[in-house]
């Protein structure tokens, strides 16, 4: 029986000349990349693990009446079995040969350097993140600054609230650990990836803390995913090191914590602490601020809204027109919550209705509002049309501690 991953990302092509769904792997077990043809697309609900190739061929033979039609069957199985796209023995080998290279990898190498992410030259990345901090309005550094929230889509669409927030870390902060909280898009839910390994990038390779991160994991056994293999394909922490290391130089210490969605709380309500695992992991961050708190810095790396087609949407959206003006109230009242350090208040706004808007970043926000006792205000809020008719959002937030003002 044949069956296609589920784990996969299904999108129309980007490209006019080469119509169709295109497929790709998230997790980097594969690197490649296929666009099955519209006239091919049906065929793919065979691939569920009940039907065989032949049930595929009668498909192909039956839709198009002619009986050379069930070669193109063959053609698209083997296609998607060599891309690694299907879930057998091919795939597990694929899967079990990269979890073994991360696991082994003194590093967490550059992932995302390159197009769609940023230049994996040092001068040139050097160049681009000067020209995005230096086009922003200067922001006041106040040494009083414990945290910020920038965004983690690709730094050229959201470069004004990456500034924003960025501009805002005091110099003070350079010999802190970042404690990097990120959205674990592929991650397992109400679960926190972590890792030991250092982050390498153009710029060098940043300093681990595994003795906070072993601290963590005792703590809150459970609700930890030790060398968390998500760490090694995720963009919203990587991100946020590049900018780091632009700021205060490649040998940075960093905590880099994966957030997984909090789903069960988001479809059954209650609060995701219900989960002993995670209430335990939200108590181990509060004591780590009470103990560490002087040296530490927190970063969240979070985007907001996804709205549009590419999310399952029926309309088309474009940034800061129609519809969209209606989420950005909607995200603005979210955002007051995370300014007022309101824990229950952002959650219950999350909840309703299960959230339409799709935040991926609640997770993160939700984590730092439980933990940390701060305020926020916002520096710059943004929409950024990723399509021709999808949006997303995101802002750039400072934090201080409840005690001075933000």
């Amino acid at each position: 029986m044949l069956r296609l991953r589920t784990d996969l990302d299904f999108m129309p092509s980007p490209v006019p000349e080469q119509p169709g769904l295109l497929i790709r792997d998230p997790f980097g077990y594969s690197d490649a990349v296929l666009v099955v043809p519209p006239a091919l697309i049906g065929g793919l609900q065979f691939l569920d693990g009940e039907s065989s190739e032949l049930d595929v061929r009668h498909f192909f033979v039956e839709s198009t009446g002619d009986l050379r039609a069930g070669g193109i069957a063959t053609q698209l199985i083997e296609a998607l079995n060599e891309a690694g796209f299907l879930d057998n023995e091919r795939f597990a080998e694929l899967r079990d040969a990269r979890q073994r290279d991360f696991a082994e990898s003194p590093t967490r190498r550059p992932t995302h350097a390159g197009p769609g992410g940023y230049p994996p030259d040092a001068d040139e990345l050097r160049s681009t993140l000067n020209g995005y901090l230096t086009g922003s309005p200067p922001a006041q550094a106040a040494d009083n600054v414990i945290g910020i929230a920038a965004p983690h889509v690709s730094p050229f669409g959201g470069w004004e609230s990456y500034a924003a927030a960025y501009s805002t870390i005091p110099p003070s902060a350079a010999d802190k650990t970042f404690v990097v909280l990120g959205t674990s898009h592929y991650g397992q839910p109400d679960r926190f990836g972590l890792t030991r390994k250092p982050f390498e990038t153009p710029y060098g390779t940043t300093q681990s803390a595994p003795g906070i991160v072993d601290g963590l994991a005792r703590a809150a056994d459970g609700a930890v995913l030790m060398e968390d293999y998500c760490h090694a394909v995720e963009h919203s922490i990587e991100f946020q090191v590049v900018f780091l290391q632009h700021l205060f130089g490649s040998g940075i210490r960093v905590l880099p914590i994966l957030c997984g969605p909090f789903g069960r709380s988001l479809t059954e309500g209650g609060v995701p602490e219900q989960d002993e695992p995670v209430r335990r992991f939200f108590d181990a961050l509060s004591e780590l601020q009470a103990a560490e708190g002087k040296n530490l810095f927190w970063v969240l790396g979070v985007d907001m809204a996804h709205v549009g087609r590419r999310y399952g949407d029926p309309l088309a959206m474009r940034a800061n027109d129609g519809e969209m003006l209606a989420v950005e109230v909607q995200d603005r009242r979210r955002i007051g919550r995370m300014a007022d350090g309101d824990a229950a208040g952002f959650w219950s706004e999350v909840q309703e209705n299960q959230d339409p808007l799709r935040w991926c970043g609640s997770a993160p926000v939700y984590t730092f509002l439980k933990a940390i006792d701060a305020r926020g205000s916002l520096l710059h809020y943004q929409q950024w049309s990723i399509d021709d008719s999808s949006v997303v959002s995101f802002a750039g937030m400072q934090f201080t501690s409840a005690g001075s003002p933000a």
